[in-house]
């Protein structure tokens, strides 16, 4: 099942970071290796899908993250921004 949720926070040093859920709960860690755009650095509040795996005896992380277009704004609040 697909998920949704906010890069949290991302270290690129050590190549892990957290997404929040966008349905709320706790914040999922998850390494370098799991997003599907290795090239690319997620940044804070970027909006990814991913789906969930247990590791470490039962503790959920993400993998598979995937960059999704747009930050959720509606049409209307992208056209405000915009405009200043």
């Amino acid at each position: 099942m697909t998920h949704y949720g906010k890069i949290k926070s991302y270290d690129s040093s050590s190549g892990t970071g957290s997404i929040t859920p966008e349905k709320g709960g706790d914040a999922l860690r998850f390494k370098k290796a799991d997003l599907q755009q290795q090239g690319q650095v997620p940044k804070v509040d970027e909006r990814f899908s991913y789906d969930t795996s247990e590791v470490d005896g039962g503790k959920k992380s993400a993998v598979n993250l995937q960059h999704q277009q747009g930050d959720g704004q509606s049409q209307k609040e992208q056209a405000r921004a915009q405009q200043g």
